[in-house]
């Protein structure tokens, strides 16, 4: 395991090869990224590779044979290779083994790349199809940030709301326990709008907010009093999930989804999951969402 560091003009990450997990978000000394605790959440923005959520019984069948995945898949429980860090951008190398293969069989390389510019930290996940048939897969971030943020003690969970690029209609699907999606039974969160309240209360009884086509792919977390906070752009993400932990969690996980978790209405084959990207063999995509804190 290495931790890795980048920098520019007063922006820095820091970032575990072990999951390839951002680990630090700081405007100089002000940390915005959850720094994980464990009577809460241990973890602070884990990779989620080749699946976003839950499979049914965390199994599935493919083209390929059995699939056998824990929430969010496997790129959190591996060490990546350092593939470079020239200071303001590091690269992360992932791919395909006969452990991996255990759960996943198939051949992949997934490369996470880091860069800051300043004012926003970029994160790239590019993903090579290294087999020759196709790799379907779903793929997506989980940053949580601190709620309160930096400097902004006085603020609550509840002093927090999310702010869209426009007013909408938006609505999240029912959840049960065990994680699976029910798009047939949607709730409205709100209409003609674009901003809403946080609300542990409202988390803890739908479980996760699941926010589809979220207008111009572009949301932030702002403060109501100190109008600090963090904005995502996330172009090529249909999804966005909002989650915390608990009623008195600290944090709220914004997180960008190519994909989600099983829903009631799929056929059960890992291809037939909403949003599955299938590369054709000896292909290459990359999906890339932006932090910028303020």
């Amino acid at each position: 395991m290495a931790l890795e560091t980048i920098s520019c003009d007063g922006l820095s990450a820091s970032i575990d090869s072990m999951g390839a997990q951002l680990m630090s978000l700081k405007v100089a000394d002000a940390e915005y990224l959850w720094q994980g605790n464990p009577d809460f959440w241990p973890r602070r923005a884990p990779v989620l590779f080749p699946c976003v959520g839950c499979l049914k019984d965390d199994a599935s069948v493919s083209a390929q044979g059995p699939v056998h995945l824990k929430r969010h898949g496997i790129a959190r429980l591996f060490d990546h290779e350092v593939v470079s860090n020239d200071g303001k951008k590091v690269v992360f190398e992932l791919t395909s083994s006969e452990k991996t293969k255990e759960a996943y069989p198939f051949d992949f390389k997934l490369n996470m790349e880091y860069e800051v510019d300043g004012t926003s930290l970029t994160q790239t996940f590019r993903v090579t199809n290294t087999g020759d048939v196709e790799l379907p897969f779903t793929l997506g971030g989980h940053p949580a940030f601190n709620v309160p943020v930096p400097g902004a003690d006085n603020e609550s969970f509840e002093d927090y709301k999310l702010v869209f690029a426009e007013p909408w209609c938006a609505k999240t699907p029912k959840i049960d326990k065990a994680g699976l999606h029910d798009f047939s039974e949607m709730t409205t969160l709100f209409e003609d709008a674009r901003e809403m309240d946080l609300s542990h209360a409202q988390i803890e009884q739908l479980l996760t907010l699941v926010f589809c086509d979220v207008p111009n792919y572009r949301v932030s977390l702002v403060g109501k009093k100190s109008g600090h906070g963090v904005e995502l752009e996330f172009p090529g993400f249909d999804y966005l999930g909002v989650w915390t932990a608990s009623v008195d969690a600290p944090f709220v996980a914004i997180e960008p989804w190519h994909g989600c978790a099983d829903a009631y209405d799929e056929s059960g084959k890992f291809e037939d999951k909403r949003d599955t990207i299938e590369l054709a063999p000896g292909c290459e995509t990359e999906l890339a969402f932006t932090i910028t804190p303020f």
